[in-house]
């Protein structure tokens, strides 16, 4: 299983899902009083409110017709603005902060405030530069 982000924007996520020879596509938007998750256009999961909605899905793909089987998938997204991102300030964009995508077994995909390497910080000035800049003593 394999998951890449085909789209971020505004209020909008679109994730490409690749298992075995099946793809599909995982969507989550937000309007003014609802956000939703949708699978290859239909909608799975509704988390209703102003504040406070539902940032944890969880979804299953490859289940037979009863029900059983298939692999489990935790879809994690902060939805709070992102004002580092230039489109925020330039165009007024709000795109969300973080996206993670796992099973049990592994991340698929983890992104902006969701991945732990984003807060990875170098001890000293010398080990920025050999992480940022390439700089190698």
């Amino acid at each position: 299983m394999d998951a890449t982000i085909v789209r971020m924007a505004h209020w909008k996520i679109d994730i490409k899902i690749v298992n075995g020879n099946d793809m599909h596509i995982l969507q989550w938007r937000r309007h003014m009083s609802h956000d939703e998750v949708l699978l290859d256009g239909k909608v799975q999961q509704i988390s209703r409110g102003m504040w406070g909605r539902e940032t944890i899905y969880g979804l299953v793909f490859g289940r037979d017709e009863e029900g059983h089987g298939g692999t489990r998938v935790m879809f994690v997204i902060d939805p709070s603005q992102d004002m580092n991102n230039a489109s925020y300030w330039l165009e007024g964009q709000a795109p969300p902060k973080g996206v993670r995508l796992e099973t049990a077994e592994q991340i698929l995909l983890a992104f902006g405030s969701l991945d732990e390497r984003a807060y990875d910080r170098p001890a000293d000035f010398a080990e920025w530069a050999k992480q940022k800049m390439g700089i190698k003593w």
